[in-house]
Formats: C-alpha cells, structure tokens, sequence
C-alpha cells in the first residue's frame, strides 16, 4: 500500500512559453493537512489543477494510492476520492442550496447517472440524500438547504462550495483559497469548519493568509516561480531564509 495518498513526479506544466509548474515533486501522506504558500502566480493553482486533472502536464505523473492517474479525467480522480474548490467560487446559482449538492454526487458517484435511476433505487437513494444532509449540517446551512443560491452571500456560496465538496465524500479534499474575499467573522466560520475536517480526511490547502492556517497545517510547502523551494513543519518552513526572501524581500530577489 502506498504510503502517500497523493503525490507527483518531476511535473511540468507549460503554457506557450511560460512554464507555470517546474520540475515539483510533492507527496502527502493519508489524514495529513499539508498547507500550499507562495507568492502570486507561483505556481500554486496550476499545481492543484494537475492533481485533480483540470490540466494535463506537459511532463511529470501524479498518483493516487500509489495509482497512477496521469491520464485520468476530473471526475475519474472525483470516484477515486478526490474533491476541490476553487479559488471564485465555483457553485450553480440558479439551484437551490439542495440541488447544488444532489447533482454532483448524481453526476459523479453513480454508476448509472440518470437522475430517474436515481430516485427510483430508494435505498441507495437514501443514503447519498443523507451525505447531502451530514454535508449541510458540517457546514452550518442546513436552514438554508431549499433556498435559491442566487440569493446567498458570497460567504455563504463558500460554504455550499465546500459542502458540495464533503457530499462527495472524499479521501483527499484540496482547498483552494478558502478564505479569499470572505468577511473576518466568515473566515473564522470557514476555518471552524476546516478544523472540524481534521482527522477526518486529508487536506491540501492554498492560502495567502498564513497566519490562519499556521497552527492547523502539519506540512507547510512553498513554491516560488513553478518550483518547491521550501517543505517542512510550519516553523521550520517561515524561519528559512528562501521563504523569508519570497515573502519579505532581501537585497537579491528570490
């Protein structure tokens, strides 16, 4: 058995002639939650949209449970265990709250994914409308479940996204900014929330708030210009003297 859930090798990642990832290997181990820093345009969501297979790479594998998934389409690595979010909230406004979390697990956990199917095979039925239920009840919205989510605040769309995210029930769940353009009092629901995660599953996060997160990742990796310069605990990992460069500036640019 593997003992990463998630990793990759040597990946490459380019776009015309910019190279977005470069050369990263990267692994997490089952039931960790690993935090991903770094300046603006290093590399960091190009990196995710690999994992979970938004983009092929130019070069490099990713493995899953020690599978290799390279060549696997987005909702293939979504069966296997594997969810995100996504830095814009990424949800269905013309649906209610409800619907926003039926039809992904519809869509991606059954075998025979037509919605009649669905509700005619009862007892199978009942328990993705229960996954549904513990996801809403995770994330606080609950009351909220047949409420139009045109009409909910960005805060709120957050919380559906990562709900969306939990009905899937998933093996590895990969964050994508979660705290981004949220209210102080939201942030410290959604990291509540995230907290409530641990042990739970494991957790890839990106955020630029890394005094959020500082006390609650266990592995803390940093990428600069497509590459991994730093990976470490979270106190190893501020006090080097490449992070501090990237983050705070010294005579020689980083």
């Amino acid at each position: 058995m593997a003992s990463e859930i998630v990793s990759a090798r040597n990946l490459i990642k380019t776009f015309g002639g910019l190279t977005a990832v470069d050369g990263v290997s990267y692994s997490v181990e089952p039931g960790q939650v690993s935090g991903l820093i770094g300046p603006n345009g290093s590399g960091k969501t190009t990196l995710f949209n690999l994992l979970s297979g938004q983009f092929p790479p130019t070069a490099g594998s990713v493995f899953f449970e020690g599978r290799d998934i390279t060549d696997l389409a987005p909702f293939h690595r979504v069966q296997l265990g594997m969810a995100r979010t996504f830095q814009l909230v990424s949800v269905f406004s013309r649906l209610s709250v409800w619907e926003n979390l039926v039809l992904p697990i519809v869509r991606f956990k059954k075998k025979d994914q037509g919605l009649g199917r669905f509700y005619l095979k009862n007892k199978q039925g009942r328990g993705l409308f229960e996954d549904c239920e513990q996801a809403l009840d995770t994330v606080g919205m609950t009351s909220k479940a047949f409420v139009p989510t045109s009409e909910l605040s960005y805060g709120d769309k957050r919380l559906i996204e990562i709900a969306m995210a939990l009905a899937l029930k998933p093996k590895l769940l990969l964050l994508d900014e979660p705290l981004a353009g949220l209210s102080d009092h939201e942030i410290s629901e959604v990291m509540q929330i995230i907290r409530s995660l641990k042990g739970q599953l494991t957790l890839i996060l990106i955020e630029h708030k890394i005094s959020k997160i500082i006390d609650l990742v266990e592995s803390l990796c940093v990428m600069n210009e497509g590459r991994i310069i730093c990976q470490d605990r979270p106190d190893a990992v501020l006090a080097d003297p490449r992070v501090r460069e990237c983050y705070w500036g010294t005579e020689e640019s980083c």
